[in-house]
């Protein structure tokens, strides 16, 4: 299995933050970077990625890999991720445990697979195949779903676990993405989470969602509620130390605000490590002081 390292507490890098990310320092100690928006792209947006890179770990994050489909893996899509792989040199390359379409139309979501033992073996062979192409360590990341299979034959997380375990990948584990399904379906999302090994939990994802009432919607536009951050306590003390990332992805609000929500991730990560009787200190705490600042700055 991989060895990856703790990045500390992270943010998504978004267009609307590039003149702020790249003209002043910030208090995350890393950056999310969605694999597809930078593949075969120059400009200004290569550019802002390539002093990020310099400033900050970055790790690669796709939703377009469609591992679990029937379909062939597209070939073209994985040259086009191993090339941006290789130049910006991520701790780590994660995608969705989900299919995203089906005789060359995509339907621009998150679907769910059905966990059946035919499907996981489909997976596992692709996730090994994926990454003799990356060269990098690789996660796959639990969804939010809003449907079930009747024809599934284990529980969403023994499938997510054999899956690590036989395609010998890591875990991008999505506490938000729980607590969603959980209340969808009717689970406890402490069952799910105390399940996982722990040992291949590369990193966490944290976002708010949306509650329409008959369901819970993972929108990615609001703040993260308390329960979410209750679950990512419980969470620290039964892992410890893991990378950490906050999603804000519509109705973004100003960096200062997205900033907030990281720093508080690492507070109740200190507290959890310290509820636990051990732990590791932050990155910036290992420097001796806040993540450098951005070098020579670049046009945005």
């Amino acid at each position: 299995m991989d060895q990856t390292p703790f990045l500390g507490h992270g943010v998504g890098l978004r267009r609307d933050h590039y003149q702020r990310i790249c003209s002043e320092p910030t208090r995350c100690d890393w950056f999310e970077v969605i694999s597809e928006n930078y593949m075969r792209v120059g400009g200004r947006a290569r550019a802002v990625l390539d002093k990020v890179r310099s400033d900050y770990p970055i790790i690669l994050h796709g939703v377009s890999l469609s591992i679990g489909s029937s379909d062939p893996l597209n070939e073209s899509y994985l040259k086009d991720l191993a090339d941006l792989a290789a130049e910006t040199e991520p701790a780590w390359v994660s995608d969705h445990l989900c299919w995203t379409g089906t005789g060359g139309h995509n339907a621009h979501d998150l679907l769910p697979i059905p966990h059946t033992e035919e499907a996981l073996g489909h997976v596992v062979d692709r996730i090994r195949r994926v990454k003799d192409k990356v060269k990098r360590p690789f996660a796959i990341e639990n969804v939010s779903s809003y449907m079930a299979y009747n024809g599934s034959q284990m529980p969403e997380w023994e499938f997510l676990t054999r899956i690590a375990e036989g395609a010998d990948c890591g875990l991008l584990f999505d506490v938000n993405n729980i607590y969603v399904s959980g209340q969808n379906h009717g689970f406890d999302p402490r069952e799910y989470m105390r399940a996982l090994p722990g040992e291949r939990i590369y990193q966490i994802h944290l976002a708010g969602h949306s509650d329409i009432g008959t369901l819970l919607l993972d929108t990615h536009d609001h703040a993260i509620i308390d329960p979410v951050w209750q679950l990512y306590e419980e969470t620290i003390e039964r892992f410890g130390p893991v990378s950490t990332l906050i999603e804000w992805d519509d109705h973004i609000p100003p960096f200062d605000r997205l900033e907030q929500e990281c720093l508080r991730a690492g507070e109740i990560h200190r507290r959890a490590l310290a509820a636990r009787g051990g732990g590791a200190s932050l990155p910036s705490e290992r420097r001796g002081g806040p993540l450098r600042p951005p070098s020579e700055a670049v046009p945005v």
